[in-house]
């Protein structure tokens, strides 16, 4: 069943980027320079420049439409995730998925269905792109949550590094799909990921388990003896207080979801949301907009463009996987992600200078600063914000929060209007300027990791000190006096009994006397 679900979730995930990828390669071909194409002998027009291109972007402030076009589904997207998380919580995570992938099936086909409607409304594919941001946003809380119900801790690092590949494999996939239709009939470069998407949701439907309980399966250990590394760094202090470690018990007892605030005081959130910041600015960035700078730099046509631009998912791929297994074996994520944008910053710089003298020279940098750039972002939104809470089901609907606080607190800046706009005018002056500002995101990441570094280890260095104590007031850990580490609470023995098993802690008995916490 694990493996079954982990591969369903994949592919789910995979359609969702699947369809997004479209508008990015069919841009070049809504507005190109028809001079070099070939014009048909009964066609008669005067202006040579623009004649093939589609109305509205025929302008010469294409550049400004395109980024409204990309503006609208991020707005609408970042607008969408802060509800998605209390929405997700509340549904059928197999319902929910469902409708969220025939919606996004729907309006994916409704664009690309303007090309044979023969429209030329902007507000038409404005509205189809702020519709389908909207119900994009169904599809990661969801996915990650049933995830998080099949698999403890283990690996995580690897597993979440295959997994998370789904991101880039849905870019790859797009690509190639828009790109075989976008020369000929670019209305089918929508309409057949929409049909894809479309049909996940079905498959979603009928074979989607949510929990293991669902079929009668254990609930999957989260703190296994084997794995003793806090989330951040290592201490002796940790290994002798949890040396042992039993499995976590199943409890019907349902929690209530924590507040937004006190996501947010999850040590590390605010840091690694800003660290993401940076990240995932500059991957969606090249999401959107690689094709048309290489088409545009290095005079590729749309197809050639589209099919170039996927080296840097395919390294995506590869940055993802490496950091997951770095960073399972070094016990560091925060670590792992500071080297690895350290480095991408001037890979950035030198795919600036570099980058269009020769293809392998495009290809071998676009594999690189796909894989320096995509593994921080693979490893902070899988196993980093798996590890901040713990796994059970009292913290299912933590992780909902969670993402909703790391991807949504500071993404206004982030996802929304400043991305397209910034670098759609930036394009326009100097192409080059758009993988400079990149690099300037991208070298702000080592300090917010550096300080997400040396704030969250305390105490004995584990993260389930850090939970305890940032979002259940009124908890605690205490030593007894003979050493046993016991948790202690204002909301009754039983209270404290169900979350003592979910945190493998011994429930401290009334009036029992302790030490104070190491």
């Amino acid at each position: 069943y694990r493996g079954f679900i982990l591969v369903l979730t994949f592919l789910f995930y995979t359609a969702y980027h699947l369809s997004r990828k479209p508008i990015s390669i069919v841009k070049s071909q809504l507005h190109q320079n028809c001079s070099f194409v070939v014009k048909p002998a009964d066609l008669n027009v005067t202006d040579n420049v623009t004649w093939c291109d589609w109305a509205p972007f025929d302008q010469d402030n294409y550049q400004n439409l395109f980024g409204i076009l990309d503006n609208c589904f991020l707005v609408a997207y970042a607008i969408g995730m802060f509800f998605s998380g209390m929405f997700g919580e509340r549904l059928p995570l197999r319902y929910y998925l469902t409708a969220g992938m025939l919606s996004s099936g729907l309006f994916t086909a409704l664009f690309g269905l303007g090309f044979y409607w023969n429209i030329h409304s902007l507000w038409y594919y404005c509205f189809m792109q702020a519709m389908n941001g909207l119900v994009q946003t169904t599809g990661w809380p969801a996915v990650v949550a049933c995830v998080g119900n099949w698999f403890g801790k283990g690996k995580r690092g690897f597993i979440m590094g295959v997994w998370n590949s789904h991101t880039s494999v849905g870019n790859i996939l797009g690509s190639l799909i828009a790109g075989a239709f976008v020369s000929s009939a670019w209305g089918m470069s929508f309409i057949v990921p929409g049909i894809i998407i479309g049909t996940t949701g079905v498959i979603c439907f009928f074979f989607l388990v949510e929990r293991p309980e669902d079929v009668n399966c254990s609930l999957p250990q989260h703190h296994e003896s084997s794995e003793r590394e806090p989330l951040l760094g290592n201490s002796p202090s940790s290994e002798e207080i949890f040396s042992n470690h039993t499995s976590v018990q199943a409890t019907e007892e349902h929690a209530e979801a924590i507040s937004f605030w006190g996501a947010l005081r999850i040590p590390g959130v605010v840091e690694f949301s800003l660290c993401l910041l940076f990240a995932k600015l500059v991957s969606y960035t090249f999401l959107y907009w690689l094709p048309l700078y290489i088409a545009n730099v290095a005079h590729f046509d749309p197809k050639g463009a589209g099919d170039m631009s996927t080296l840097f998912d395919v390294g995506g791929i590869v940055g993802g996987i490496v950091a997951g297994v770095i960073s399972d074996y070094s016990g560091g994520r925060a670590t792992t992600c500071c080297v690895m944008l350290i480095v991408a910053a001037p890979m950035l710089f030198l795919y600036n200078r570099i980058g269009q003298n020769g293809v392998p020279t495009t290809i071998g940098m676009l594999l690189l600063c796909g894989a320096l750039v995509n593994g921080p972002y693979a490893l902070i939104t899988t196993a980093v914000s798996a590890d901040l809470v713990p796994s059970t089901p009292l913290c299912l609907r933590t992780h909902f929060l969670f993402l909703h606080s790391a991807k949504k607190t500071f993404s206004p800046t982030q996802r929304s209007p400043p991305p397209p706009l910034i670098y759609q005018q930036l394009v326009t002056t100097e192409p080059l300027n758009l993988l400079t500002l990149g690099l300037s995101f991208c070298a702000g990441n080592p300090r917010v990791s550096e300080r997400e570094l040396q704030s969250t280890v305390h105490c004995d260095g584990n993260y389930r000190w850090n939970w305890i104590d940032s979002c259940c007031p009124g908890w605690s850990l205490r030593r007894s006096v003979d050493g046993v580490v016991m948790l202690q609470g204002r909301e009754g023995s039983k209270r404290s009994e169900v979350l003592a098993a979910q945190l493998n802690i011994t429930p401290a008995a009334k009036n029992q006397p302790t030490a104070s916490k190491p």
